[in-house]
């Protein structure tokens, strides 16, 4: 708003001014959490000489990728075709007619390292957009061909076949760092989605090779800089490929997808260093990214404090350790967390990013000290080092609500609680509660009868959020996250609030005529705005799970527990329009090798009876094993079953007596009940390997 630049939303109003003034589309896309954004908007959009170009020669847009996923995933691939890349800032060119022409990501201010200045950009775009119109209009609509077929608009491409799996699992194993965990190469990020897909394919097959895959890639990323070793929670991607050096924003989906994995990685290997980190992930966020009077996950934190920093919050020099501890403290501190004289940090190499160099066994070895005496000495340098840090600036957090990161967090939490809670647990109980809370406020402020979701629930500043219309994300989340909450609580309401979503999603977003779903209502079509005119069916994570392999999961599950087969219909030709493709992409389409667990292979449920110690045992027992395609539920008379499972498990011996058990069910067939702990555990890791 302080910017000499006349922004405005996007909006049909700015469209028709360039329009009637003839002028092209300036159209920046930006985030709260971007770094480089700021620093254009401080070199350029801030410069009065700029300002002047651009309201003279353009209408300016500006938007907040977070706010519109949908107008942010188009240019990205428009401007990808044009230079072989994305990211933010995005800056876009656009027709009139919101047809984009030519774009890249962040321009200097000057000429430098061989790249134009941004005004030496703005002046030749728009001579090029006055003096070659037909050109420009030639490539804007080469641009809209190529988006609409960017994303699997071509229809069913090919039969289902469960073998994907297995073809994504060696896709991983292909591009495994084998040093430094993670796959390919730097810059580095988290693949949630394909880990848990390995680390399914690990439990049913027993293959050590995927198993040490998943186990140190978790170990490299929970030791490494990318973690923060002090708060917890992680950041949002490695710039090295050894996990060292992050871009230090952290964002809310990032913690919630990955605490889902060591929550997995927990219940697979019994590992209790995963257990821990998990639950420092929901320490942080209960902190820093959640509203604990409402309920709610707020969105992000910065990297950064000012456009000069670059993590400087986050890092530390030798002295200030040194001041912030004592002797002792300092010396394993320094020891475990590498921290020297001189850093890794490129902007000020006295900047040291905190990662486990050392572990504590071998600080014991060598300095003759017992391994809980120097545990002990870690944790108060810790607590020095943290609070130390509370005393500096901190970066800004963003605390606008986003429907579809809020439903994978409510996700995320409800399995934690789940897997790392016990009766006497009382911070998961809270979380837990917390998560609910939180389900709640998306189905009381995010849910309108008429409108359906929105995907914004309230903004930063405590407004109420503005009619965006939910996104394909929105609704699948939500409809999985009410299902996690129904699994959790045994309570109805949500599953009829799933239920009720899903046929939303079906009526809003499935395309009936060639299969899948596309990512905003409309579709496309010629009433939309600019590129929002070209069709999308979001097949790729990028970065949170994709929408059409989510909605097929969603579909997947409610079909499980109704067998409605109209759920595992739509869900297969979803799954159909990408079949032809999805090998190509690999690991990087793990959400889809999800669902396909999902379409392939036999759900397994398990349901525990009774209100005593065994029950409670057996559904323990019931949590512990991981598989991607497990549900658990409680039942009670104030718990009733879902309808698939209403309709046989109570007739078996013993149901509905009161009596302790657990029944097993697969593809609709239960097997005797069972009142043996140890008979429930080899019982469900022969459902889970069987092939």
């Amino acid at each position: 708003m302080h910017q000499p630049i006349l922004w405005h939303e996007w909006s049909e109003e700015a469209f028709a001014k360039a329009r009637s003034e003839n002028k092209p589309i300036l159209l920046d896309i930006g985030a709260v959490w971007c770094h480089w954004c700021h620093v254009m908007d401080r070199e350029s959009y801030e410069s009065p000489e700029v300002a002047q170009i651009i309201n003279e020669k353009y209408i300016a847009i500006k938007v907040d990728r977070d706010e519109r996923p949908d107008v942010d995933a188009r240019h990205q691939t428009a401007v990808a075709a044009i230079t072989g890349q994305g990211g933010w800032p995005l800056t876009v060119f656009l027709t009139p007619e919101g047809d984009p022409f030519y774009g890249g990501t962040y321009f200097p201010p000057t000429d430098s390292y061989g790249r134009p200045s941004f005004k030496r950009i703005l002046l030749a775009v728009h001579d090029g957009f006055i003096e070659r119109r037909d050109e420009v209009n030639k490539e804007a609509a080469n641009l809209m061909n190529a988006l609409s077929h960017a994303e699997g608009m071509l229809g069913r491409s090919a039969d289902f076949s469960p073998r994907i799996v297995e073809q994504m699992v060696q896709s991983g194993l292909g591009v495994y760092d084998r040093e430094n965990g993670g796959f390919g190469t730097a810059p580095k990020f988290p693949h949630p989605a394909a880990i848990d897909l390995l680390l399914d394919w690990y439990v049913r097959s027993g293959e050590e090779q995927v198993g040490t895959v998943v186990t140190t890639t978790l170990n490299k990323m929970a030791r490494g800089g990318v973690y923060d070793q002090i708060a917890g929670g992680f950041h949002r991607y490695s710039v090295d490929e050894r996990w060292c050096v992050p871009h230090f924003e952290k964002m809310s989906y990032d913690n919630s997808e990955l605490l889902k994995n060591y929550v997995h990685a927990f219940q697979a290997t019994g590992n209790s260093f995963f257990a821990s980190i998990s639950r420092d992930i929901v320490r942080w966020m209960d902190n820093w990214l959640s509203d604990r009077q409402h309920g709610g996950f707020y969105s992000s934190q910065d990297a950064d404090i000012n456009l000069d920093d670059d993590g400087d919050h986050f890092t530390w020099t030798r002295d200030e350790a040194r001041d912030a501890l004592d002797d002792a403290e300092f010396q394993v501190a320094a020891l475990h967390y590498d921290i020297n004289e001189v850093g890794e940090m490129q902007h000020n190499h006295a900047k040291n990013v905190l990662w486990v160099r050392t572990p504590v066994e071998e600080i014991a070895s060598r300095t003759g000290v017992s391994r809980e005496d120097v545990e002990a000495v870690l944790a108060s340098a810790k607590r020095k080092l943290y609070r130390t840090r509370l005393s500096r600036p901190i970066p800004y957090i963003d605390k606008t609500l986003y429907t579809s990161w809020n439903a994978l967090c409510i996700s995320a939490w409800l399995q934690a609680a789940r897997v790392l809670g016990s009766p006497s647990d009382s911070a998961m109980d809270e979380t837990r509660r917390f998560a609910l809370r939180s389900l709640d406020r998306i189905l009381s402020e995010a849910w309108h009868p008429d409108a359906g979701l929105s995907h914004v629930i309230s903004y930063s500043d405590g407004n109420s959020a503005r009619a965006i219309p939910g996104v394909l994300d929105d609704y699948a989340f939500a409809v999985i996250a009410c299902l996690e909450a129904h699994e959790s609580t045994g309570e109805m309401k949500y599953f009829d609030s799933a239920r009720k979503l899903t046929a939303l999603m079906i009526d809003r977003f499935h395309d009936k005529t060639s299969g899948g779903f596309f990512d905003t209502p409309t579709g496309g079509g010629s009433d939309a705005l600019g590129a929002l005119r070209a069709p999308r069916k979001p097949f790729q994570d990028s970065p949170t799970p994709a929408g059409n392999p989510s909605a097929a999961i969603a579909l997947l599950r409610l079909h499980a527990l109704t067998n409605d087969a109209s759920y595992r219909d739509i869900a297969k030709d979803t799954l159909e329009v990408f079949a032809g493709v999805a090998e190509q992409f690999g690991i990087y389409a793990g959400t889809y090798g999800i669902a396909s667990v999902w379409m392939g292979r036999p759900h397994i449920q398990v349901v525990v009876t009774g209100s005593d110690s065994l029950a409670d045992e057996l559904y323990t027992a019931a949590l512990k094993p991981f598989a991607l395609n497990k549900i658990v539920l409680r039942a009670s008379a104030a718990a009733p079953l879902p309808p698939a499972l209403a309709e046989t498990v109570p007739h078996l011996p013993g149901v509905g007596e009161g009596i302790s058990m657990a029944v097993i069910c697969s593809n609709f067939t239960c097997q005797p009940p069972i009142a043996s702990v140890s008979e429930l555990t080899h019982a469900l890791t022969a459902a889970i390997r069987q092939r």
